[in-house]
């Protein structure tokens, strides 16, 4: 797959069957998307395409609350690498791209920088200034430019129609064992292990501590069902989301233990998958009854564990 991040870059090219969205999160919906790229770019002998922001638009507009990320950059170009496209036009969202007219945005990026002979958007797509463009403008487009367009209807789950403010909800309601249906994939955080104040290993659990990105759309405060993913292998764990009450109060952050297993993990990028929600977040008188619930939790996560299996 080859990257573009400038429209300046993008010289020499075949011509395209691009593939339009955000692909925040690049759910089951925008797997369609892309299923429908490839297979249409190899049956017309095209290069398949993905043309997508590196920023999301709403973050660079005022008015609007700030739209945190599903899953982080690497692990977007690894997902779409994985999936065959051929070029990905990873565009900065910029003055000029906010200030385009549709037209322009079609004529401009569509034709001239993408050399595009099939477009393929959701059947919510919006672009150009203030979002004025649809659909229904870009096929009218492509019959007067000569470029092909294809609608993909929406995805649904059991009657749900699948998106990225969905996904962003469940996680935020902590139904983090919901997601898998809408992603295809876990719901996961990933970052570099570093020291803590060691609390976990005094209680008997010892845990690997990762900074919350504050980037991230992150679920809320309490102790879940996990996986860690360490070096590309899958452990069973459980995870502990928050502030630290019983003992004070601390910046956010993870920390996972690895269930019956002692690890040195320190400095190691681990990926931690949810799988379920055991309880959230709680004070407790003692740092005994603390280290009772601790034990109970884990328990809890180990039979979970066993019924996966």
């Amino acid at each position: 797959m080859i990257v573009f991040n400038e429209l300046s870059d993008i010289k020499g090219i075949s011509p395209t069957v691009v593939a339009l969205g955000n692909f925040d999160g690049i759910h089951k919906g925008h797997q369609e998307l892309l299923k429908a790229a490839i297979e249409d770019a190899k049956e017309r002998g095209l290069k398949s395409a993905v043309f997508t922001f590196s920023n999301h638009p709403k973050n660079e507009l005022s008015g609007y609350q700030v739209v945190k990320n599903i899953i982080y950059d690497k692990e977007k170009l690894e997902i779409m690498n994985e999936t065959g496209i051929d070029y990905l036009f990873s565009i900065r969202f910029d003055s000029e791209i906010q200030h385009m007219d549709p037209i322009t945005f079609i004529k401009k990026l569509l034709i001239k920088s993408f050399k595009v002979s099939e477009a393929i958007c959701g059947f919510n797509y919006r672009f150009g200034f203030k979002a004025e463009g649809n659909h229904v403008l870009l096929k009218q487009e492509g019959l007067r430019k000569g470029f092909d367009v294809r609608i993909i209807d929406a995805v649904t789950i059991n009657e749900t129609v699948v998106s990225s403010t969905l996904i962003r909800n469940l996680i935020s309601d902590g139904s983090v064992d919901c997601v898998r249906d809408f992603m295809g994939r876990n719901y996961a955080i990933r970052g570099e292990v570093i020291h803590g104040n060691e609390l976990g290993r005094t209680l008997g659990f010892p845990t690997a501590n990762i900074w919350a990105d504050d980037n991230m759309i992150l679920p809320p405060n309490g102790v879940y069902v996990t996986y860690c993913i360490i070096d590309g292998n899958r452990y069973d764990s459980i995870t502990n989301i928050g502030n630290k009450p019983t003992i004070g109060e601390f910046q956010k952050n993870l920390e996972t233990n690895v269930l019956d297993m002692e690890l040195n993990l320190y400095g190691k990028t681990i990926t931690v998958e949810f799988l379920e929600m055991i309880r959230t977040e709680q004070k407790f008188g003692t740092i005994d009854a603390l280290k009772k619930q601790i034990a109970l939790d884990s328990n809890i996560a180990r039979e979970y564990h066993e019924n996966i299996k």
